[in-house]
């Protein structure tokens, strides 16, 4: 039984320098000291998420995987405040602006190789890294290969970058449900798997609709929706660099969105949220 301070206070919730109780010595969020993060002696990826850019905003597995790996294979948009803490692996930029440009098929060869060779390697990938990223693919090529993985969820900015700034994805009184695309795709493109009517009707009966790597062709899904009847008037907003110290936040409406995204300078990343819950925007700490 843990001792008990004189005001019957135990021992091991004894106020930390915050005030608050501090934990036990061997307290783990979510895991105790002896619970294994890496699940084989010999080669292990693990395909994890680093959330959208802020390194505290990572899961403590994330981390946990991060501190004992071998190699990590990052992203361009990692932030280089967590690479810094990274000083006992071999950190090594996969990212597709890195210079050279590296191909997937390369990174899909270092993950093989450096597992072969008994390595404990993480994939860090922004965001969560299976939502419109490549885990998935990755993945598949470690199966094909029977090297063992996981992998990891991080938070991604579909929700991240709209709640950061105080407007909630949806909301009781004005959106039940919301959608995610991509905006890489054309919207007049003909063979898209989109149907642009259906999102039309979707965003106008209420819901949200949240699309990201979309800032070069917001001009187009923006006339997308207009042309298909979608009130001028629906509010919208645009977040980028979620979670960094540089990051900014555009409103607007589908009328006069474009043109304050470009008076801004919006520059990828950036996740645009289109619907009523943007006029439930309440500004965080965070904005």
């Amino acid at each position: 039984m843990a001792s008990e301070h004189d005001d019957g206070t135990p021992e091991s919730a004894a106020p930390g320098a915050d005030g608050r109780p501090a934990p036990p010595d061997n307290y783990r969020v979510g895991a105790t000291p002896q619970t294994p993060v890496w699940h084989h002696d010999g080669g292990e990826v693990a395909i994890v998420g680093a959330g959208p850019g802020d390194p505290d905003l990572l899961t403590i597995r994330a981390w946990r995987l991060l501190e004992t790996a071998d190699t990590v294979l990052y992203d361009s948009l990692t932030n280089e405040r967590l690479l810094a803490q990274l000083s006992e692996c071999e950190c090594i930029d996969v990212g597709k602006r890195s210079t050279p440009r590296t191909t997937q098929e390369q990174i899909h060869t270092l993950l093989r190789d450096r597992a072969a060779a008994g390595e404990h390697v993480v994939r860090l990938k922004g965001g969560d890294p299976v939502v419109f990223g490549r885990g998935g693919e990755e993945a598949s090529v470690l199966a094909a290969a029977e090297i063992p993985f996981q992998i990891v969820p991080g938070v991604t900015s579909v929700v991240a970058a709209p709640e950061l700034v105080g407007i909630p994805v949806t909301h009781r009184e004005v959106a039940s449900s919301f959608t995610v695309i991509t905006g890489h795709e054309a919207a007049d493109k003909a063979d898209s798997t989109l149907s642009w009517d259906a999102l039309a009707d979707r965003v106008a009966a209420g819901e949200t609709l949240i699309v990201v790597m979309g800032v070069r062709r917001l001009p187009e899904y923006v006339a997308a929706l207009r042309d298909r009847g979608t009130p001028a008037d629906l509010p919208v907003a645009m977040v980028e660099k979620a979670s960094w110290p540089d990051q900014q936040t555009v409103t607007g409406t589908l009328e006069t969105i474009v043109q304050r995204a470009e008076a801004a300078e919006i520059t990828p990343p950036a996740t645009t949220i289109i619907g009523d819950v943007v006029g439930k925007r309440h500004p965080t700490e965070m904005d």
